[in-house]
């Protein structure tokens, strides 16, 4: 078991981490990590050059694991989608890194897993436990908790029942939130089509929504959007050809509001959207021709 002097820096490290998440909208930058939290005194790092990691603070157990979007790992989740999936540090089982994520396994020692979304951005996912490990494959089942589970003794079901529930929420949170990064970072944090810079205003749209066929979450099949040009797209109020240009319903154009209706709507009317500098990550014309083909033929353009 971990002595009460770690197992309390682990605790901070964890509320430090709940703070930081909702200040930052979720996903935190690597210099933030790096910098870490002030514990009585000292500044206690929650990240390391590797990514099996122990601050020198703690005496055994590590605090966190990571993977990068350039790391040599390919960490993914298991065939049922019920648990994440962790490469060994390097091929060795018995380093004494992959030894001691084994015996945080053994111990129900809680972590945190920084999951990379871009480069440089990492979603934070706590508390995860190791429950599985798999020397042939070189890889560590981990299945994430909730807070509660840290704080409170629970009696409300089996670990793996509720640890298996909230991994599968949290890979859904981690395609969601991989996607936006990817689509935002393509497109310079502005909306494509107001250009608006408030990365909090933006989100990432599915040209093709990621349940039909082709809807796959990568930048091409992406458009940046503000909230309100979301909301307007997927309504149906405007839609974009393949060469761009964006066409607005003909009874938005004829109808008489106020200010935002005229200057967020109507005035781009027949205007492009703005792309990224990359030719790979701008919207897929075909996939944009799929969409306005629905949005046409719903109006009978």
């Amino acid at each position: 078991m971990e002595d009460s002097d770690s197992a309390a820096i682990r605790m901070a490290a964890f509320a430090w981490l709940r703070q930081q998440v909702d200040r930052a909208d979720d996903t935190l930058s690597r210099s933030t990590l790096e910098k870490g939290f002030n514990y009585q005194g000292k500044r206690v790092r929650v990240v390391g050059p590797q990514g099996i990691f122990k601050p020198a603070r703690i005496k055994y157990y590590p605090l966190s694991i990571t993977t990068t979007t350039t790391g040599p790992y390919a960490d993914s989740s298991d065939a049922g989608g019920q648990y994440l999936l962790y490469s060994y540090r390097g091929t060795d089982p018995d380093f004494h890194e992959n030894r001691r994520l084994r015996d945080a396994m053994r111990d129900s020692v809680p972590l945190i897993y920084f999951f990379g979304t871009v480069q440089g951005q990492y979603l934070a996912i706590a508390p995860v436990y190791v429950v599985g490990d798999d020397p042939r494959a070189l890889r560590f089942t981990v299945a994430a908790d909730d807070f509660v589970n840290l704080e409170y003794e629970r009696d409300d079901a089996d670990d793996s029942v509720r640890r298996g529930y909230v991994t599968r929420q949290v890979r859904q949170r981690i395609h969601q939130r991989s996607f936006r990064d990817r689509v935002l970072r393509a497109y310079r944090e502005r909306c494509s089509v107001c250009r608006l810079k408030h990365a909090r205003l933006l989100d990432a749209a599915h040209i093709v929504p990621d349940a039909d066929v082709g809807g796959e979450p990568i930048v091409s099949n992406g458009l940046s959007l503000c909230k309100i040009h979301h909301a307007a797209f997927d309504g149906q109020y405007f839609g974009i050809r393949s060469d761009y240009r964006i066409v607005v319903r003909p009874d938005i154009l004829h109808e008489k509001d106020g200010p935002m209706l005229k200057h967020g709507l109507q005035e781009i009317d027949g205007s492009r959207i703005v792309v990224p500098g990359q030719v790979r990550n701008r919207p897929d014309p075909e996939r944009l021709e799929r969409r306005f083909e629905l949005f046409s033929g719903r109006l009978n353009l």
